[in-house]
C-alpha cells in the first residue's frame, strides 16, 4: 500500500525511471527503420546528401574558379574522362562535382529555412485560428482561401520580379507561399481536439489558453506537422529549382541544382551530363524526402501505431500457438 503525506493525498512514487521506456521507444523507432528497407535506403541516401551539404567548405572548394583549357570535359566514366573531375567540368571549366555539393548546400538551405518559418507562422495562426475561432478564425481562414486560389509559383515569381533575385527574396516569396499548408493542418487538428475530454478538462479547471497550446495541443500534433514539414521541404527544394531554372532565383557566383541545370540546358545536346547529373540527383532527393515522410506519417500517427501493434500482438500470438502444436507431447 503507497505511503500518504500529511495532506492525506499519495506520496510521489520515487525509484522509478522513465529513461528505460524512452530508450525502449527510441530502439523500436530505429528497429523499424532497418526493418523497412527502402525507408533505411533513402534515409541513408538523404543523410549523405545533407552531410555533404554541411561539409561544402571542406570537401568542395574551388566550386566557383574553372580553367577554360579543361572546359566541358565529359564524367570520368566515360572514354575521354579523367579522374581528377570525375562529373566532368563545365562550360568554364569548374568542376561539376563540386557546384553540385554546393549546389545541395543551397538548395536544402533554403528548403529549411522557408519551412521553418513558414512553420512557425502557420502552426501560430492555425492554433489561434482553431482554439479561439470567431472573428479571428474567419479573418484567418479567409486569408488562407485566398492564398490557395492563387498560382503559387506564379505569386513566387512576381514578387521576385518586384524586388529582384536573390536567395534571399526568393525565401521571402516562397514562405509567402508556405504559411498557409500549416495553418489549414493545424487549425483543422486543433478543431477535432477542441472539443475532447482533455482540452475541457483543462478549462474546466481554469487552465490558462496559452498552457493548453503547449502542454495539450501541440505534443499531439506533433507527427503530422513534421510529416508535413519533410513533404514541404521537397516541395520547396523543387519550387526553388524552377525559380533558378528560370533566372529568377539564386543568381552566381552561388550556384544550386536548379541553377545548374538552367545553364546546363544550352548544352545539353553535346554534353548531357551538365543536366542529368543535377537533375537526377535533386529527383532522388524529393524521392527520398517523400518515402521518408510517407514512414513517419506511419510511425508518428496514434492511430496507426495502435494498429500496427494489434498486427504484430496477433503475429506474436499465431507464432506461439503454432510452436505449442508443434511441441513435443
Amino acid at each position: 500500500m503507497s505511503a500518504a503525506n500529511s495532506s492525506g493525498s499519495p506520496a510521489p512514487l520515487e525509484g522509478i525511471d522513465i529513461r528505460p521506456r524512452r530508450r525502449e521507444g527510441v530502439a523500436r523507432f530505429f528497429k523499424r527503420l532497418a526493418d523497412d528497407r527502402l525507408v533505411l535506403v533513402a534515409s541513408i541516401f538523404f543523410l549523405l546528401i545533407l552531410l555533404a551539404a554541411m561539409l561544402a567548405p571542406l570537401i568542395a572548394r574551388g566550386y566557383d574558379q574553372g580553367v577554360l583549357g579543361q572546359r566541358l570535359l565529359p564524367p570520368a566514366w566515360t572514354a575521354a574522362g579523367s579522374t581528377a573531375h570525375l562529373f566532368g567540368t563545365d562550360e568554364q571549366g569548374r568542376d561539376v562535382l563540386a557546384r553540385m555539393v554546393w549546389g545541395g548546400q543551397v538548395s536544402l538551405r533554403v528548403g529549411f529555412i522557408v519551412v521553418l518559418v513558414a512553420g512557425v507562422v502557420g502552426i501560430a495562426l492555425g492554433l489561434i485560428a482553431g482554439l479561439i475561432g470567431g472573428i479571428a478564425d474567419s479573418l484567418i481562414m479567409r486569408a488562407v482561401d485566398v492564398m490557395f486560389s492563387m498560382p503559387g509559383l506564379l505569386i513566387a515569381l512576381v514578387f521576385v520580379l518586384v524586388l529582384g533575385p536573390g536567395e534571399r527574396n526568393l525565401i521571402i516569396a516562397l514562405t509567402i507561399n508556405a504559411w498557409m499548408v500549416f495553418t489549414r493542418l493545424v487549425r483543422g487538428l486543433v478543431l477535432a481536439m477542441r472539443d475532447g475530454p482533455l482540452v475541457e478538462a483543462a478549462h474546466a479547471v481554469g487552465v490558462p489558453q496559452v498552457r493548453i497550446m503547449v502542454r495539450h495541443i501541440l505534443p499531439n500534433i506533433t507527427g503530422l506537422v513534421v510529416t508535413i514539414s519533410v513533404l514541404e521541404i521537397a516541395r520547396i527544394m523543387l519550387a526553388e529549382a524552377v525559380m533558378s531554372f528560370l533566372g529568377y532565383g539564386i543568381q552566381p557566383p552561388a550556384v544550386s541544382w536548379g541553377m545548374m541545370i538552367g545553364t546546363g540546358r544550352n548544352y545539353v545536346s553535346n554534353d548531357p551530363w551538365l543536366v542529368i547529373l543535377p537533375g537526377l540527383v535533386l529527383a532522388l532527393t524529393v524521392l527520398a524526402l517523400n518515402v521518408i515522410a510517407n514512414w513517419l506519417r506511419t510511425e508518428m500517427d496514434p492511430l496507426q501505431q495502435k494498429f500496427q501493434a494489434q498486427i504484430e500482438s496477433t503475429t506474436d500470438a499465431g507464432v506461439e500457438l503454432q510452436m505449442l502444436d508443434n511441441a513435443p507431447a
